[in-house]
């Protein structure tokens, strides 16, 4: 089988722009992605963020459905904590609705902003709080048109969303290997090689054929174009990570140093913040391309999502244009 190439796109926002221009990027892309034949675009939620403005997956979405024919569009992802999962299957259902066959739901464990953007998005949450792991059980069967309670999920659509479980180590992997779903590991925020093996193992050896699915697998990588590698590794070079590790044991990674220092006083107990290497794949067109064909045939990947490593508008239009060159005509 053809390897597929998907795009997340995270709406970022550059010097001098302000958050209308983040989101007309996006669009476009999106337009300029279903041309170049990419099989989805993904959208992402982020909350409290000057840098990345898509607050809101499912509004977006519905735009896009509209200003392209082809292209699955779908979230990467919706921050499920922060949702009832019931509201979160209307809104899918009804944009599936409006684009049977092309709506995808990828839901994510983590919180998409800091403290204070969580106890805005739900002030209860630390009352009555739900464990994840029920809230994605519920999400799924109101997907299938199960009812709980006796109750649906309106309206009902002829081709429901395709959901799948976003995650960066075993145990989502486990979880999205448990629920049947497909699973999303973004190697773009921990590209550990070991922790790649187990997840991805654990993901094929405990699936549960029961759900009626068969296992799926998508890597979410970050790339990052040059003209001469020199020049590409020094710009990988400058590109960090940030761990902010708490007193508690937590640990949790962020793009940006203000945001780790803003993440970590808001947090209310001792912590540090340790710059790492980001995970990038990172060379020339042609370079990068073999990279991407090599690990995804090492790890029997069949579909790549890619996150360029740019904020800049034409460097993410590049990167989609060079890399297209991979993807199989129709």
């Amino acid at each position: 089988m053809a390897l597929r190439w998907s795009v997340l796109d995270r709406s970022p926002t550059n010097e001098g722009e302000n958050s209308s221009t983040g989101i007309q990027n996006t669009i476009k892309l999106a337009v300029k992605a279903e041309q170049l034949g990419y099989h989805r675009f993904w959208v992402s939620e982020h909350h409290g963020s000057e840098l990345l403005v898509g607050s809101s997956p499912e509004v977006l979405i519905s735009h896009l459905i509209s200003t392209t024919k082809r292209i699955r569009v779908g979230s990467g992802g919706v921050m499920l904590q922060h949702y009832s999962p019931y509201k979160v299957a209307e809104n899918f259902n009804l944009l599936s609705v409006l684009a049977p066959g092309r709506v995808d739901l990828g839901v994510g464990r983590g919180p998409g902003g800091l403290p204070a953007s969580t106890q805005a998005l739900s002030p209860a949450i630390h009352l009555e709080p739900r464990p994840f792991n029920e809230k994605l059980d519920h999400l799924n069967r109101y997907l299938q048109s199960q009812p709980i309670e006796g109750l649906f999920a309106q309206p009902v659509p002829v081709v429901p969303p395709e959901l799948y479980l976003l995650g960066t180590g075993v145990t989502s992997a486990e979880l999205a290997a448990h629920q049947g779903l497909p699973f999303v590991y973004a190697h773009f925020i921990n590209g550990d090689e070991q922790t790649l093996k187990e997840s991805l193992s654990i993901y094929r050896t405990t699936f549960n054929f029961f759900s009626g699915r068969t296992p799926e697998l998508i890597l979410s990588l970050s790339v990052l174009f040059a003209k001469t590698e020199e020049e590409a590794q020094r710009q990988a070079d400058d590109k960090k990570t940030f761990k902010v590790h708490f007193e508690s044991g937590k640990t949790v990674s962020i793009y940006s140093f203000e945001l780790a220092k803003r993440l970590g006083e808001q947090a209310n107990e001792p912590y540090t913040i340790e710059p790492v290497s980001a995970s990038i794949i990172y060379g020339t067109q042609e370079s990068v391309l073999r990279k991407i064909n090599e690990i995804s045939q090492r790890y029997n990947i069949q579909e790549v999502m890619i996150l360029p490593a740019a904020h800049e508008f034409e460097q993410r239009l590049q990167a989609y244009e060079w890399l297209s060159v991979g993807i199989p005509q129709q």
